[in-house]
């Protein structure tokens, strides 16, 4: 059975909160292959990155530590929600300094694995953090081309133009401005005219007690996103991203581009052992919880940890 602790360390000038799965028979004075596994944008430790990959990589051995970004969720920062590519990154990192500082971490196999956002911040952390021995992305999404896309409704030099005007009014003294990146409810999306797959099946994961936390507000803070809108999560993969590399998508694709960001990474990466997987019949949001398609990933994860670490 495997066992869950919560722990705390520290980040830049703050505190970074996670949840630790050990393996079962866990022994504290031997070696494990240990990895990072981070959660997907406005979600938290207690979603699919802790509760469904790292309570499933733990069973198969493995030391898992599923954190909460910087600014989010259980983990310190002011002003909360901030969604900042290079600190979500750097969030990786300080996840690895506090696992290779317990003596039960085997520092030469360390893995990083992440969901949707998470994804593609696993492998942007890779590309410049070679401690990353191996790495996952389950249907990751690339939020830089995102927020510059659907998110910014492809006009991102007036969103850019929007955000600053609101960090200005912020700085002086107006409330802060966080905006919720999904619809209250499936309905309320309906009616809203919103039809795309991914953001329905956003809406029914986290706004239902399927996937429903309290610390997974899918929300952002508005004047903060201009950080994101220059940033490309595979910046320099061709040459940097060398370790072994496994992309893990559904078929269905959807407006957040899991699908099209899958193929464009396994394409670019330098690894040379790099593989693919596409789940048939299968979508972005069923790759976070649900038993079949979650299957379907594990089984090509897992030997691929335990292949590589």
């Amino acid at each position: 059975m495997t066992t869950i602790q919560h722990v705390t360390y520290r980040n830049l000038g703050w505190d970074s909160a996670a949840n630790l799965y050990l393996p079962p028979g866990f022994d504290e004075s031997k070696k494990y292959p240990t990895i990072v596994s981070t959660h997907p944008i406005g979600s938290c430790k207690e979603q699919t990155s802790g509760n469904v990959y790292g309570q499933q990589l733990a069973e198969q051995g493995f030391v898992v530590l599923a954190f909460d970004a910087s600014f989010q969720g259980a983990s310190g920062g002011e002003p909360r929600f901030i969604e900042d590519p290079a600190i979500r990154v750097s969030d990786i990192r300080f996840a690895i300094d506090f696992l290779v500082a317990q003596p039960y971490v085997d520092a030469q196999r360390i893995g990083a694995i992440g969901i949707c956002g998470g994804g593609a911040y696993t492998i942007n952390a890779a590309i410049t953090d070679h401690r990353i021995k191996a790495l996952v992305s389950i249907t990751g999404v690339n939020f830089g081309r995102l927020i510059r896309e659907g998110f910014s409704q492809f006009d991102p030099l007036g969103a850019l133009k929007a955000m600053a005007a609101q960090r200005t009014a912020e700085a002086q003294d107006a409330p802060r401005h966080v905006i919720d990146y999904l619809p209250e409810s499936v309905e309320a999306g309906k009616q809203a005219g919103l039809k795309d797959i991914d953001v329905l099946e956003a809406t029914e994961y986290y706004k239902s007690a399927r996937g429903q936390q309290p610390n997974g507000a899918t929300s952002g803070l508005f004047s903060f996103n201009s950080a994101a809108m220059a940033w490309d999560a595979f910046a320099h993969a061709e040459t940097l991203l060398t370790q072994p590399l496994l992309v893990v998508i559904g078929d269905k694709p959807g407006a957040f581009g899991a699908y099209r960001d899958g193929w464009e990474i396994y394409g670019r990466a330098a690894s040379a052992a790099k593989q693919i997987f596409v789940a048939e019949g299968w979508s972005h949001y069923d790759l976070y919880d649900k038993p079949d398609p979650v299957a379907l990933a594990m089984a090509q994860v897992a030997p691929f940890f335990k292949e590589y670490l």
